[in-house]
């Protein structure tokens, strides 16, 4: 009888695991105990990153976003609109996700995606650009919603993830050398500052001294060149014409944009920050925020790869607070959507090698960590190899990045080369649910 009570139990339990997985959005914390430990997660490492994230977010990205759309032909009010609605709903997703998860989870736009779409959608009125994205993010939602993004995310091992992740991250480190030769003075007062700071206080992160020291050297260079705007301010209410063209040109390759770069770099960084990740929900907002935004001209909100690495990283402090430093990027994110019109004066006087920088400098342990998990372990060397050279390379094919086809170039090559390693991740797979059941088979 105990025997029958023990196994009905144990069976019980493996339900409830399979149950949950199943489930369309991952269970959380929620947003009673997000509230109350708010106080202890909004603190000086948190607040320290977020700022680095901030200024990674407000300067060269906004920029890219207003070329893109006057390289489209749009009028400065439509531009304006697709700006604010990508930064005000991209700073709603960080709110959302991170305060009910308790994860630094950082909602924003996608960089590479605006790139593309800016020459996309060139030719096209303003609302054929917005029924092409709100195509866009109901791909992304569909394929949320049936949790496919999910199992695959899951299925895909991590040392090929975290290759991925060091190759697409890679051009920041790259960037500490290239951006210190452009401006040599702002470089090493950066770089001095982030070596000095340890031995001042330990309680500081390292990147706060080169903030400081780098604004100051910048200031002191008479670098800054401020420049107000004549833009009027606003989000714009837009009705989406649907194209066959701009939804095969657009649509498609944005989607997958936003799950095979975008997504997959911030489920990355956090599974290699040892969190459990909603891959569905993360997906899900992801399509809602595309659908939104399009409403409004924005070419998507959705989980940010580069800005989670930031708020994310060690330096952040206590990994149950880091979630902090996402909900200020997130206040950030809307203040600058809302007046994005002027704010577009100010960072455009920023210098763009500070920037780098910062983010660069922010970036050295998400880089050591995704070197040492992508080939540490020795497991789907070749694999990880491929995915690392790929993500690196900056290859772009019908308009989709490099971190998409290096996952998928990683996982195509480890099935041919490591296939040993599939085989040895399988048996670890049945030996721990065994294990899970009591050793009852």
């Amino acid at each position: 009888m105990m025997y029958r009570l023990l196994l009905g139990r144990k069976k019980g339990e493996r339900m409830n695991k399979e149950n949950e997985k199943r489930k369309m959005i991952e269970r959380g914390p929620g947003y009673r105990a997000g509230m109350a430990s708010m106080g202890k997660a909004i603190n000086a490492r948190t607040i320290s990153n977020a700022l680095i994230s901030v200024a990674f977010a407000y300067t060269g990205p906004a920029i890219l976003a207003f070329q893109a759309g006057q390289d489209a032909g749009f009028t400065s009010a439509q531009m304006i609109s697709w700006i604010s609605s990508i930064y005000i709903f991209g700073g709603v997703l960080s709110f959302i996700l991170a305060t009910y998860y308790k994860m630094p989870i950082v909602g924003a736009w996608s960089i590479p995606g605006v790139m593309m779409v800016g020459n996309a959608v060139t030719g096209f009125s303003f609302n054929e650009a917005s029924g092409a994205f709100l195509i866009a993010g109901i791909i992304v939602l569909l394929l949320g919603v049936t949790g496919l993004v999910g199992y695959v995310m899951d299925w895909i091992p991590l040392p090929i993830v975290m290759s991925m992740i060091a190759g697409a991250f890679m051009k920041y480190g790259v960037g500490l050398v290239n951006n210190t030769k452009t401006d040599l003075i702002v470089g090493l007062c950066c770089i001095g500052g982030y070596l000095v700071m340890p031995f001042i206080s330990k309680k500081v992160p390292p990147v706060m001294g080169s903030l400081i020291l780098g604004i100051g050297a910048a200031v002191i260079g008479g670098k800054f060149h401020f420049a107000p705007t004549d833009y009027q301010a606003g989000l714009m209410f837009v009705v989406p014409k649907f194209n066959a063209g701009t939804i095969l040109s657009v649509s498609v390759p944005l989607a997958a944009l936003v799950i095979g770069a975008e997504n997959a770099q911030a489920i990355g960084v956090l599974k290699g920050q040892g969190y459990p990740v909603p891959i569905n929900a993360m997906t899900i907002a992801s399509g809602i925020g595309g659908i939104v935004t399009a409403f409004f001209g924005g070419h998507n909100a959705n989980i940010a790869g580069p800005m989670t690495a930031i708020i994310a990283d060690e330096s952040s402090g206590n990994k149950d607070l880091r979630y902090g430093g996402a909900i200020l990027n997130g206040f950030a994110m809307v203040a600058f959507g809302l007046f994005a019109a002027y704010a577009l004066g100010i960072v455009s006087g920023l210098p763009s090698a500070l920037v780098s920088l910062l983010a660069g400098l922010s970036m050295i342990n998400l880089l050591i960590n995704a070197l040492k998990d992508g080939f540490g372990t020795g497991e789907y060397r070749t694999g990880a190899f491929t995915a690392f050279v790929i993500a690196m390379s900056g290859l772009t094919i019908f308009g989709i990045g490099s971190s998409f086809w290096g996952l998928l170039g990683g996982v195509l090559v480890a099935m041919i080369v490591d296939q040993k390693d599939f085989r040895a991740a399988k048996i670890r797979g049945q030996e721990l649910k065994m294990k899970s059941a009591g050793g009852i088979i």
